[in-house]
């Protein structure tokens, strides 16, 4: 990172892989076992198109290409996502998850940047409004 970042600057994007045994370890790690994240046959019953992962890992996922461009998680002041669409992971072979991420703002009075991220999957996006203020160095 630029000691201080221009608006419009890209951030290294990143291609995250999804599986079933990633939605294990999250469903373990998290506490979160609703059957939509590992079973097929109630997500597809409830309408989902397959099992899909946690919403809260899409989120920790994506934001993780903040965290790698500014080397502290602890700089990540507020984050926040709209859920656009679910994150379907077949059995076989996964998905993968596209996040790119951009300077929105930077108020330098104030020491802080807002970055914008987007995260895709196939080119439809899964998360929208994701907007994380982080603390310039």
């Amino acid at each position: 990172m630029s000691p201080v970042p221009q608006v419009g600057e890209q951030l290294p994007g990143r291609t995250i892989h999804v599986d079933r045994a990633t939605l294990v370890r999250y469903a373990g790690a998290s506490g979160d076992f609703n059957q939509i994240h590992w079973d097929e046959a109630t997500a597809t019953a409830v309408g989902l198109p397959n099992v899909i992962a946690h919403g809260m890992w899409t989120m920790g996922a994506a934001v993780q290409v903040v965290v790698d461009w500014l080397g502290d998680a602890g700089r990540v002041s507020d984050y926040s996502v709209r859920f656009s669409a679910p994150v379907p992971v077949p059995h076989d072979g996964g998905a993968d998850v596209r996040v790119e991420a951009s300077v929105k703002s930077v108020d330098e009075q104030a020491g802080t940047a807002t970055i914008a991220l987007t995260a895709t999957v196939d080119g439809t996006a899964v998360l929208s409004r994701a907007l994380a203020t982080v603390t310039l160095a």
